[in-house]
């Protein structure tokens, strides 16, 4: 299990029940790996000299092990200050987190679809895309 050694993340062995969480971190890690692994294929393939990377598991976390540090996408445990200065480089601004919930907009007719959202070719299970899954009431 990944923890806190001064200014240093190491790794060390615990009890199985207490790891189990950070366990089933590590397989959503690498399930999310191998699905940027093949965007990163398809971005080659496509001559774009741009390469996505997942940030370090104790990057932007509130709760847990890294809840009380701030650590940056590379791993790297930062300061206060140093954290204030790079954050709006890797999250979102507000003026972003405002353009996103502007797109966000709720869209419950039939056979419709939000605008950021690309309508399907065919339903669930065959069924027609306009097919009422779920009765509004």
């Amino acid at each position: 299990m990944s923890e806190l050694d001064g200014d240093r993340i190491t790794t060390r062995e615990t009890p199985a029940l207490p790891s189990l969480n950070e366990r089933l971190r590590d397989d959503y890690i690498a399930d999310c790996q191998r699905g940027v692994d093949r965007w990163n294929q398809i971005i080659t393939k496509h001559g774009i000299d741009r390469e996505l990377r997942l940030p370090h598991r104790g990057f932007h976390r509130a709760l847990g092990l890294f809840g009380e540090v701030k650590v940056s996408p590379d791993g790297r445990i930062l300061s206060e200050a140093e954290w204030d200065t790079k954050k709006h480089e890797w999250l979102p601004t507000e003026t972003d987190q405002a353009y996103l919930e502007s797109l966000m907009q709720p869209v419950t007719e039939r056979g419709r679809f939000a605008s950021w959202i690309a309508p399907p070719a065919r339903g669930v299970n065959g069924q027609p895309v306009d097919f009422e899954y779920v009765r509004l009431a």
